[in-house]
């Protein structure tokens, strides 16, 4: 992962997308209305009735002409975010995606269930509560790029950033565009669907972000056959129910300013005790190695190639090479 990598050729073997897993639900008793919907257009009777495909995920994949055996990588993203966290960076580096392609493995991107090309279901008619749709504001500040609630401030000039931050805060605006809304209810059919893709691609490699950090840790103890391994970008909480059995090969990964940030105290306190019951979890704290100022995305902060390299040399460890096993 060289710094001019991103003016090499990437050279796939294949790339596609599908979706996976969901369910139908009917619904009945609804009253029919009208609507016009295209701009000059005529209106079309709807009718609410009927069947809905609802809680199905969208997945795009990428295999790279040279394939290094230990994979598929599956990119899992986090609250208010989609698959997109994963491919670039706000300041036009290239993202996580491309990254791992480059060091021969098979990529797989998801939007979870809700989020993105995956859809949603009708509100309150099949799922009970609405979205939540998180204001900039908090985003600077709860992401650890802005140094304390208020940081933010609509002209760029006067918002308070950490000092030492990674992020690139010059382009925190155009990081802005990719938050979408999130639900906060559909933790088994994300779960649900993961599944179903695991079922479809086979054992793969997890590499989740916040809120999905987790529930790819509960995926990997319900399914531990088919996880051959986590590395949670700090986890925004815990597998519940805590599983009292956890053997796969994890790593989470800790950024900096976390003494400041009350949310993050508490939470690394919990990812330490959480760790120290399973032997199989490591955590990377990468201010232990005189790395600081990484915010809570830290895949897209200015050292995020380096920290790819970090998690590629720690999976090359953590599974094996089914090109190199006997056949």
């Amino acid at each position: 992962m060289s710094s001019n990598t991103q003016s090499e050729p990437l050279c796939l073997r294949a790339m596609g997308s599908f979706h996976v897993g969901g369910r139908r639900v009917q619904l009945a008793g609804r009253q029919p209305y009208q609507r016009t919907m295209s701009v000059g257009g005529e209106p079309v009777s709807i009718n609410p009735n009927g069947t809905y495909a609802v809680e199905q995920m969208y997945v795009q994949y990428y295999l790279p002409e040279h394939y290094n055996g230990r994979g598929p990588l599956v990119f899992w993203h986090g609250g208010g975010m989609t698959g997109a966290v994963w491919e670039t960076t706000p300041d036009g580096r290239e993202g996580w995606v491309n990254r791992f392609l480059r060091k021969g493995w098979d990529v797989y991107v998801c939007d979870a269930v809700e989020r993105g090309r995956s859809g949603f279901a009708p509100h309150p008619d099949i799922w009970p509560e609405g979205p939540i749709t998180q204001t900039v504001d908090d985003v600077y500040a709860r992401f650890r790029i802005g140094d304390a609630a208020g940081s933010y401030h609509q002209d760029p000039a006067r918002r308070a950033p950490y000092r030492n931050t990674r992020f690139p805060v010059d382009h925190f605006d155009a990081f802005c565009l990719q938050m979408v809304p999130r639900w906060t209810h559909t933790n088994d059919a994300m779960v649900g669907a993961f599944k179903a893709l695991l079922g479809r691609i086979g054992k793969s490699v997890i590499v989740c972000h916040s809120q999905s950090g987790p529930l790819a840790m509960r995926l990997a103890s319900e399914t531990p056959g088919l996880v051959s391994a986590v590395v949670g970008i700090e986890p925004a909480g815990l597998p519940m129910p805590a599983p009292k059995v956890y053997g796969t090969p994890t790593l989470i990964v800790l950024g900096g300013n976390m003494d400041s940030d009350r949310r993050w105290q508490l939470l690394s306190k919990k990812i330490d005790a959480f760790a120290r019951k399973f032997s199989a979890i490591q955590i990377l704290r990468l201010e232990e190695l005189g790395i600081f100022g990484n915010s809570h995305v830290l895949m897209m902060d200015d050292n995020s190639d380096d920290i790819a390299r970090r998690v590629d040399a720690w999976l090359r460890t953590a599974t094996p090479n089914a090109l190199d096993l006997p056949r």
